[in-house]
């Protein structure tokens, strides 16, 4: 989780790509260049551990785009396939990111 949040703060499409779920993942990522990333809280986990296969993370990511703050709020389900874990999907809290 962590990681791909620093990957979009960096806009590394590629590795935000190659870690979603096959079956999930999009086509193609375009990411914001006017998005200025400001922080990460992890509000809780489930499972994620060294002997799960899946696991979930729900977060808040903070950012703010032509001077408007703005607040994603997610609980994200991951898998781990051969010792790599890859985002599947998740659900948002209050208002779906614009």
């Amino acid at each position: 989780m962590r990681s791909r949040y620093s990957a979009f703060v960096e806009g590394h499409r590629e590795y935000l790509l190659s870690t979603w779920a096959e079956e999930t993942r999009p086509e193609a990522l375009v990411l914001d260049p006017g998005q200025r990333w400001l922080g990460l809280s992890i509000r809780a986990t489930s499972a994620g551990g060294v002997a799960d296969d899946v696991g979930e993370v729900e977060f808040v990511a903070r950012s703010r785009v032509e001077g408007r703050g703005q607040r994603l709020h997610e609980r994200s389900r991951f898998r781990r396939v051969n010792g790599r874990w890859f985002y599947v999907d998740g659900t948002f809290s209050g208002k779906p990111p614009a």
